[in-house]
């Protein structure tokens, strides 16, 4: 048996607040709308993983989710132009990434973060 894919599912009261920080912001796509259920996602292949974290490294919290994108200072431009304020960084870490906190519509801390070149 292997897993095939890895999904992340958030228990809210109004799916459609995902739109402006998913799709909107980081540019997600809408794949399924069952009105009770809003799934976010791309087409690219992508490593399936699942951390388990006492703190989120450098004396941060623990996020509740890791997304990582390919231009941390434009991900991070676009949540600020959005209104959404980070809590954390853009800071380079000593372990080979770059990244920012940033709280989701629905209050989860989320890293976002790209690998150091």
């Amino acid at each position: 048996m292997k897993v095939k894919r890895l999904l992340a599912n958030m228990d809210v009261h109004d799916v459609g607040r995902a739109r402006s920080f998913y799709h909107d912001v980081l540019g997600l796509e809408l794949l399924m709308d069952h009105g009770w259920i809003h799934t976010y996602g791309t087409a690219a292949q992508m490593g399936v993983q699942i951390s388990f974290a006492t703190e989120g490294g450098s004396g941060t919290a623990a996020p509740d989710l890791s997304i990582e994108v390919d231009d941390v200072d434009e991900a991070f431009r676009r949540m600020t132009a959005a209104g959404f304020v980070a809590e954390y960084g853009p800071v380079d870490e000593p372990w080979g990434v770059r990244r920012f906190y940033v709280r989701d519509p629905f209050g989860k801390l989320v890293n976002i973060l790209a690998h150091s070149a």
